[in-house]
C-alpha cells in the first residue's frame, strides 16, 4: 500500500496507462512528484515501475482495490480511461468518495464530461485541447512576421503589450523568460538599437526581437492574453 512521505512534494495516483496516462506519469516523475500508478496490464506496470515503485496490478477499480493500492493517500487522481465510459463513471464515483482532495476524469465527449462533473470531478478532453491549441498557434504563426536567418535565429517584432508599460527592460526580461533579445526598439519612426536594463517600456513601443521560432511564437501568445 501507498503511504505519502513526509515531503511537500505533490502526490498524485494515475488510473490507467494509455497513451495519455502514460506520458502523464512520464511528465509527472519528471518534476519529482510521488506517483502511485493501477493499470491491469501487468507488461506495462513492469515498465513503469522505472519511474516508481508504487505501481501495481488491478484487475478491478472498486472501492476496495483503490483503498488497498493506498490510492487515497494521494493529493490528486487522474482517471486516464476515458474511452470505457462506465468504468470512467464508476473509478471516478469511487475515488470521490473515498475522500481524495482532487479528482480529474479524462472524458471522450461532452456527454461524458458532464456526467463526471456531477460526481464532483474536474473533466479534461485531452483531444480537444490538444487541438484549440494546435489551431492557436498555427494562427499565431499566420499572424506574426518571422525572418529567419538560421535554424536557431529568428527576427520578429511585437507591440509592446500592455502590461509591460512603464516596466524596466530587465524587470520583464524576455531574455530569461523566453529565451529572446531585444536588437531595437521602435516608437513614432524613432528607432532605438542600443537597450539599457533600466529603460522602461512606453506606450506605442515596437520591440525588435531575435531567438528562437519557438521563442517568438510563445512571447506572442503571452503578449496577446
Amino acid at each position: 500500500m501507498f503511504r505519502k512521505k513526509q515531503s511537500e512534494n505533490m502526490t498524485y495516483g494515475i488510473v490507467g496507462l494509455g497513451r495519455f496516462g502514460y506520458a502523464l506519469v512520464e511528465e509527472l516523475a519528471v518534476s519529482g512528484a510521488e506517483l502511485v500508478v493501477l493499470d491491469r496490464d501487468e507488461d506495462k506496470i513492469r515498465e513503469i515501475r522505472d519511474l516508481t515503485e508504487n505501481a501495481y496490478v488491478v484487475k478491478s477499480l472498486d472501492k476496495k482495490t483503490l483503498l488497498e493500492s493506498g490510492i487515497q493517500n494521494c493529493d490528486v487522481a487522474v482517471v486516464c480511461i476515458g474511452e470505457q465510459m462506465d468504468k470512467s463513471i464508476l473509478t471516478t464515483l469511487n475515488l470521490v468518495a473515498i475522500g481524495i482532495p482532487k479528482v480529474i476524469s479524462k472524458a471522450a465527449s461532452t456527454e461524458h464530461g458532464a456526467i463526471l462533473e456531477k460526481l464532483g470531478a474536474e473533466v479534461v478532453y485531452p483531444e480537444r485541447d490538444m487541438a484549440i491549441r494546435l489551431a492557436s498557434r498555427l494562427e499565431t504563426e499566420r499572424d506574426i512576421d518571422i525572418i529567419q536567418l538560421s535554424e536557431r535565429i529568428n527576427i520578429s517584432k511585437l507591440q509592446v503589450p500592455d502590461q509591460i508599460v512603464g516596466k524596466e527592460v530587465r524587470e520583464v526580461d524576455l531574455r530569461a523568460r523566453f529565451g529572446l533579445n531585444i536588437i531595437a526598439i521602435e516608437n513614432n519612426g524613432v528607432v532605438t538599437e542600443s537597450i539599457a536594463p533600466d529603460d522602461r517600456f512606453r506606450a506605442g513601443d515596437v520591440l525588435f526581437l531575435a531567438g528562437s521560432k519557438e521563442g517568438l511564437l510563445q512571447v506572442s501568445l503571452w503578449a496577446n492574453k
